[in-house]
């Protein structure tokens, strides 16, 4: 999720529908990796959330981080006790820099074939330049060394790796093939449905009526909710750590029997949140 950069204060805006806040990006910090549970591992820092899939034949990364980002996950992984170069596949949360903006690094590091919902492929393939919000602005931070795409997805496709399979949802509206991705792990013989959503935010300036340059934004959004509302989930995850409470859960890891990050009623409670934002934001820019 892409925020507009301000100083190094926050800008908090709150409404009365308990609606989450906006903020200006933070400047992220380390985090430490670890195994949030059976074969999935957290490689990210403490904003951008990037995720590391180990199977029986090599591995599988989503998302990137910025370019600058790339090494901090190197590093993560391997202190994991894992090879970077064991990386098969790369996938992404949707299309913006800071999710996808290492792409082009990761390739080239590890020889992973990118997979990336079919709607966000021109974006990611031309730097973050045709991007329908960002694509014309002139902060840096929005664009990024372009990637080629090595498998296009579509909506309910499976990425398969060894003993990993995971499904591939198209969410969009925050970008226009933003993904969803869901998996199931298996920890002491139980079944748990993991989910990672990819972004269901309204960012600042996005248009919800009369949208030339995404005219299906508004559609996109609703479907997205009833995609999220209609996946059953055990583990809540997400594009950017905020979305799931990373930090308060990692420092409950030690602290309980119970894994924190097993939160089905965080995950619906979320959701429902984001969903009513996301109409009273229509609702205003419909009253305009």
């Amino acid at each position: 999720m892409k925020h507009t950069k301000v100083s190094c204060f926050f800008i908090l805006v709150f409404s009365i529908s308990f609606a989450s806040f906006v903020q200006a990006r933070p400047e992220s910090k380390p985090f430490p990796p670890f195994r949030i549970v059976g074969n999935l591992y957290y490689v990210g820092n403490n904003y951008q959330a990037d995720y590391l899939i180990v199977t029986s034949q090599g591995n599988i990364l989503i998302n990137s981080g910025y370019e600058a980002d790339v090494p901090a996950i190197k590093t993560s992984v391997e202190k994991l006790g894992f090879k970077f170069e064991d990386i098969k596949v790369f996938l992404i949360s949707h299309a913006h820099a800071d999710h996808a903006g290492g792409a082009a690094l990761i390739k080239q590091e590890t020889g992973a074939k990118y997979m990336v919902m079919d709607a966000d492929v021109p974006v990611v393939e031309s730097g973050g330049k045709v991007d329908f919000q960002y694509g014309n602005s002139n902060d840096p931070d929005n664009v990024y060394q372009p990637a080629k795409v090595d498998r296009v997805l579509h909506d309910a496709d499976q990425v398969r790796l060894g003993d990993a399979m995971l499904v591939a949802h198209h969410t969009g509206g925050h970008t226009k093939g933003c993904t969803t991705w869901t998996m199931n792990v298996i920890e002491k013989g139980k079944n748990y449905h993991v989910v990672i959503v990819g972004g269901p935010y309204v960012n600042p300036g996005y248009s919800l009526v009369y949208n030339v340059n995404y005219p299906a934004i508004t559609e996109d959004y609703e479907h997205t909710f009833q995609v999220l509302k209609s996946l059953p989930c055990d583990i809540f995850l997400g594009a950017h750590g905020m979305y799931f409470n990373l930090e308060k859960k990692y420092s409950l890891m030690s602290q309980s029997k119970r894994n924190p990050f097993i939160d089905a009623r965080g995950y619906k409670e979320f959701i429902e949140l984001k969903e009513n934002d996301f109409h009273n934001e229509l609702a205003n820019q419909r009253a305009v």
